[in-house]
């Protein structure tokens, strides 16, 4: 029997690296709902290409543009798509924090989650693990690190075995830059990554590491972890995704090729293993393989994120939401890339978290609350003889 597939962000970059998996093998998949944004050229080549019963677009206006079957619109629409009991497996790869309604839908719905977003657990971890649980509901990670750890993690051991598990990083194109030249590298230079061809939010976090420390808040809530058995090693190969670190020294890694398309089809065939729609590692050909702890100094957000993490209720969304303002900020030449960790800490430093159990609501607060106080940072921070007016980090 076929896996019935909602695909949410379906031409993003994980999406389109999905619906590859598909095509290479039709036979195990159907694709029964798709969401996207604002390409609806793309969209509409795919919908033509799968031909899904639900298709849902960002805006109200944009739904005149597509030809299906059923078009929805916006969070309702993501819902639907996600809900649908035709579906059997919601592939959330979508960017931003659009995602956690529809995530914690379909989890009341009883699907089986493949997560790509980082932000739905990053901020809603909390409810998202406790309604999976509740429901008996498996999420999937596609991040290629958390499916490393997940896969490692397979091996039977007991959990007071368990010493510590490591996230890699490649370090990203700044991981040799000299710190005096940080402040004056530019957009291009931040979006040209050594390794993974990402959208480009993304691509930023992974050269300031905040992708990295948002990963961290993620393997908290996924495998149920203090932050203390969770690390970080920059690995510039890429090929050892993740680590995991038994009480008796043993250390079981999981290596591939750095191709998102394995731990996208491992989530959707899981627990098979068909072969790889990608090359498969040659270990012969890999000349070295490099470790090295972070640098903080350069690395900032990285424990700003680790911090935010451990303090818990809505200081991972203002974190996210504040990292989002900013790097699009530098994108668009307003700020310098040193300052995206600045202002992120300086959002941080000012918000106060609202008493009791965390709720959407509060999410949703914390959300609107970061994004205008980053906008107001950022707008203090115009540059003055090309200095940036915001304080170097502490």
């Amino acid at each position: 029997m076929k896996t019935r597939l909602a695909v949410l962000g379906s031409t993003g970059s994980i999406g389109r690296q999905t619906l590859e998996v598909v095509d290479a093998y039709p036979d195990h998949f159907d694709v029964v709902a798709l969401a996207a944004g604002h390409n609806i050229v793309l969209l509409q080549q795919q919908i033509d290409r799968y031909r899904p019963q639900i298709v849902s677009v960002a805006r109200d206006e944009d739904r005149a543009l597509v030809q299906a079957r059923t078009v929805l619109a916006g969070e309702d629409g993501l819902i639907a798509a996600a809900t649908a009991p035709e579906v059997d497996l919601v592939v959330v790869a979508t960017s931003g924090h659009q995602a956690i309604r529809p995530t914690l839908a379909a989890i009341a719905a009883g699907k089986t989650i493949a997560l790509a977003n980082k932000e739905t657990v990053v901020c809603a971890g909390e409810l998202i693990v406790a309604e999976a649980r509740r429901r008996g509901v498996q999420i999937r990670p596609i991040d290629s690190e958390h499916s490393g750890i997940w896969q490692c993690l397979s091996v039977p051991h007991r959990r007071e075995e368990l010493a510590r598990v490591t996230l890699t990083a490649s370090g990203g194109p700044f991981r040799d830059t000299p710190l005096s030249r940080l402040e004056q590298v530019t957009a291009a230079e931040a979006l040209a990554h050594p390794v993974w061809k990402m959208g480009s939010k993304i691509t930023v976090d992974s050269a300031t590491l905040m992708n990295k420390g948002l990963e961290v808040i993620e393997a908290h809530w996924l495998f149920d972890l203090p932050f203390e058995q969770i690390d970080v090693l920059i690995h510039p190969q890429s090929i050892v995704h993740a680590l995991v670190t038994f009480r008796d020294g043993s250390v079981l890694a999981q290596l591939a090729c750095p191709d998102m398309r394995l731990p996208i089809q491992y989530a959707l065939v899981y627990p098979e293993r068909l072969p790889a729609a990608c090359q498969p590692l040659d270990l012969g050909a890999v000349s070295r393989l490099e470790f090295a702890p972070p640098d903080l100094e350069r690395f900032p957000a990285l424990q700003l994120a680790r911090e935010a993490g451990q303090a818990g209720s809505t200081y991972p969304t203002v974190l996210s939401s504040a990292d989002e303002v900013a790097v699009a900020a530098f994108l668009r030449g307003e700020l310098r890339f040193t300052d995206i960790a600045r202002v992120v800490r300086d959002v941080l430093e000012r918000h106060q978290a609202p008493g009791g159990p965390l709720t959407l609501e509060h999410i949703a607060e914390a959300d609107g609350w970061a994004r205008a106080e980053a906008r107001r940072r950022i707008q203090q921070a115009r540059f003055v003889g090309g200095a940036s007016r915001l304080p170097r980090q502490r």
